[in-house]
């Protein structure tokens, strides 16, 4: 049986970028993390499949994720984009605007789309996405394609 110090250790940092996709303020989205993470310790036992571990952490994420944003959609503030400073601002100039501009294009995109697209930033197969969300290779793929397309627009609007 696969710990939860093990999940925590493997998949945190693939889940604050999910966070991070979903919630612009810091402290928002240190909460979201935290609730992330009490929602897969408190549904762990029900993993019957070790192999499928991945697909069950993203999707109780997602869910997690999802739940924030219409709850915050409810609140009615408004959202803020916080870049994250560079550590060598020399080297890392351009990675660090075309990181934040992704990251806020994402962050405009419809929820359905949201969802396949940071799931694809973090490797997961399209199988692992459909496995995650609930939905067929081929809803995952077509969603994929309409998420990219949107992206570009967003990006080229700049």
């Amino acid at each position: 049986m696969i710990g939860f110090e093990q999940i925590v250790r493997e998949f945190s940092p693939a889940l604050v970028r999910v966070a991070a996709s979903y919630e612009a303020d810091r402290s928002l989205r240190d909460d979201l993390v935290q609730d992330i993470l009490f929602a897969i310790h408190h549904a762990l036992p029900q993993l019957r499949d070790e192999t499928r571990l991945a697909p069950f952490v993203f999707r109780i994420a997602h869910n997690r994720a999802v739940a924030h944003v219409l709850a915050e959609r409810a609140r009615k503030r408004p959202i803020e984009f916080e870049p994250t400073p560079p550590s060598s601002p020399e080297d890392s100039l351009l990675a660090v605007e075309r990181s934040r501009r992704l990251l806020a294009a994402v962050r405009r995109l419809p929820l359905n789309y949201r969802q396949v697209t940071t799931l694809l930033l973090e490797d997961l197969s399209h199988a692992e996405i459909a496995d995650a969300l609930g939905l067929t290779v081929v809803n995952v793929g077509v969603r994929v394609n309409r998420a990219k397309a949107r992206l570009r627009e967003l990006l080229d609007e700049r």
